[in-house]
């Protein structure tokens, strides 16, 4: 900003203005990012790069066709400068944005494009990602032998990249192929291959670390409070001593006594409502440590018997054992997962290091991935799902934080659900400014008690007493955090035994209201 306030170079105007709009795309800003893309000039050299950038805005903020003229204009620059492994990004991006248009034969033409121009490069990580994205186009498609032998592809090339990443997505792969056919040992052995790149642990480690961190910030920040504060009194003994000594002792005297009483009064009441907060922070920390502690352990613990159990049922070909033991241990590491994750994001709130972005959300299309996440869990209790919402409604809230609070509230609804049970959400229109998302179920229900104490406007957690059933309380107190900061309200209805509503109310976009 500084350069393009001082120079009216042209070329160096159009760098600055490449360079924020490739920052901004980062940023996930697509408008910002889009502002400043258009003001790079037609002779910026660059040009190949500048259109790819607002292709993959435009594919971001879902305005396909947009997106597809911008990358046709990077492949005509990229194809008149030989520029290969980029030509082979671009195909990537005019793909998946037949995808999303649902041109499946278009988005196959450009993905197989992709694959032939990263064989060409020799590199094996781009041809890996290739024969994945290949391979999920063939499967959403349901032509199963294709997809598996581009999956099979994947796996054998992973095997000579140093990527863990791409190790833990191709054997993942391929064990959901094996259960699909119903080879559930080999599925097996793929699974644990697939665990051994994902190093729980360490990322169970980065987490306490990070409440760890956290809670010495906030001691080395209140330390530092009461370092100032006490130097401030020092100061102020000094002038008292000053004023004592000069010639008009006595009034001045009076008047500094008076002074610094009140200042040290005043000083002392923040101490104490520091130390108050400092008290009740730590009390907080010490809290989650003992409740996540305790949820971990109970499922690291449930984990390990399951896994003992796993190893007899293969010893004696157990098969149907083995298939009830290999979806319990999903289950048990989904939950510890979903502690995990909530944990993380509780962390980012209470710091204030989490970025929220308001934008225009098309609601239906959210619930629509919400549901494909949880399918597996769906169908293995059987239960029916409908999604109910309103394909017009979009709200005006930041999607990350928003898709957070509707897995929380869809997992609690499938967890408290029975058997065969039925799951709805759908909208409803009471205000011309809001859309009310209503989620309901049929399943347990709960008391006005329990509906009393999730709502109740607390920043500390609590462990409730039926500790099996409602657990930590941390997924809610996530949600209603992030509800608030949304500008939107949450409100619960049930009965025991008689299912469950949750009634969250958001801001519509304007221009749909």
């Amino acid at each position: 900003m500084k350069q393009l306030s001082t120079s009216n170079n042209r070329k160096i105007a159009d760098y600055c203005h490449h360079f924020r709009g490739v920052s901004f795309f980062n940023k996930k800003l697509h408008k910002e990012s889009q502002k400043e893309l258009f003001l790079v000039s037609d002779k910026f050299p660059l040009k190949s790069v500048k259109y790819y950038f607002l292709g993959a805005s435009f594919l971001e903020s879902r305005e396909y066709t947009k997106s597809l003229f911008f990358f046709k204009l990077a492949e005509n620059q990229s194809i008149n400068q030989k520029e290969v492994t980029f030509l082979a990004d671009i195909y990537t991006g005019v793909g998946t944005t037949y995808i999303f248009l649902k041109q499946y034969k278009k988005a196959e033409e450009f993905l197989i494009k992709n694959l032939q121009l990263n064989i060409k490069t020799k590199n094996k990580e781009r041809i890996c990602t290739s024969y994945t994205n290949l391979a999920n186009l063939y499967y959403e498609l349901y032509k199963d032998n294709l997809a598996i032998f581009y999956f099979k592809k994947a796996y054998n090339l992973s095997k000579e990249i140093k990527d863990f990443d791409s190790n833990r997505i191709a054997s993942k792969n391929m064990a959901v192929v094996e259960e699909n056919r119903g080879n559930f040992k080999l599925a097996l052995t793929y699974r644990k291959e697939s665990e051994k790149w994902k190093d729980s642990l360490n990322n169970q480690n980065k987490v306490w670390a990070l409440a760890d961190y956290e809670k010495k910030y906030a001691v080395a920040q209140k330390q530092k409070q009461i370092s100032v504060l006490k130097v401030e009194n020092k100061l102020k003994d000094t002038q008292r001593n000053g004023l004592f000594y000069s010639v008009l002792a006595l009034l001045f005297l009076l008047i500094g006594g008076v002074y610094i009483y009140a200042q040290k009064v005043k000083n002392s009441k923040i101490i104490l409502t520091q130390k108050n907060k400092l008290d009740e922070l730590n009390a907080t920390k010490d809290q989650l440590f003992s409740i996540v502690s305790h949820d971990l352990r109970s499922s690291v613990n449930a984990l390990k018997t399951s896994n003992a159990k796993l190893t007899t049922s293969l010893e004696t070909k157990n098969y149907n054992e083995l298939d009830q033991l290999l979806h319990q241990n999903s289950a048990i590491a989904n939950g510890a997962y979903s502690l995990l994750d909530n944990l993380l994001h509780w962390a980012l709130l209470q710091t204030k290091q989490l970025y929220f972005h308001k934008d225009s959300v098309h609601l239906y299309s959210i619930v629509q991935q919400i549901e494909y996440n949880y399918k597996p869990l769906l169908l293995d209790k059987v239960i029916t799902f409908e999604n109910a919402v309103s394909k017009n409604s979009f709200i005006f809230v930041d999607l990350d934080s928003l898709k957070i609070v509707l897995r929380n509230l869809f997992d609690n609804a499938i967890k408290f659900s029975n058997e065969n049970g039925e799951i709805r959400i759908y909208t409803t229109e009471t205000n011309t400014n809001f859309c009310q998302l209503v989620i309901q179920d049929n399943g347990l229900g709960m008391s006005q008690d329990t509906i009393n104490e999730l709502l109740e406007d607390n920043e500390l957690l609590a462990k409730k007493s039926n500790s099996e059933i409602i657990g930590t309380g941390l997924g809610m107190q996530l949600c209603k955090q992030m509800i608030k900061k949304n500008g939107g309200k949450l409100a619960i209805e049930s009965e025991p035994n008689k299912g469950t509503k949750i009634v969250l109310t958001f801001p519509k976009t304007e221009q749909n209201g």
